[in-house]
């Protein structure tokens, strides 16, 4: 098990307070990154899923269906 799944278990096995103050710690800790680290990420980001997408492992819709359930759902 690698140290991520390994911080996960530990992790979930918290009381629902201690999650959310953990959950609000780590998502104050990325406030925390320069500009460069996260444009870093979004590239990252950005290359897994274009992988995904070549790799067919991702469902593709088109922006007029996008749009249109946009739009139904503000109804």
């Amino acid at each position: 098990m690698d140290v991520i799944e390994d911080v996960l278990s530990s992790a979930l096995a918290l009381s629902l307070e201690e999650r959310a103050r953990l959950a609000e710690r780590l998502l104050q800790s990325l406030d925390d990154i320069s500009e460069e680290e996260a444009e870093g990420l979004w590239l990252d980001e950005a290359e897994r899923r274009i992988r995904d997408y070549r790799a067919g492992r991702v469902e593709t819709i088109s922006a007029e269906q996008v749009l249109s359930e946009a739009r139904e759902r503000l109804r």
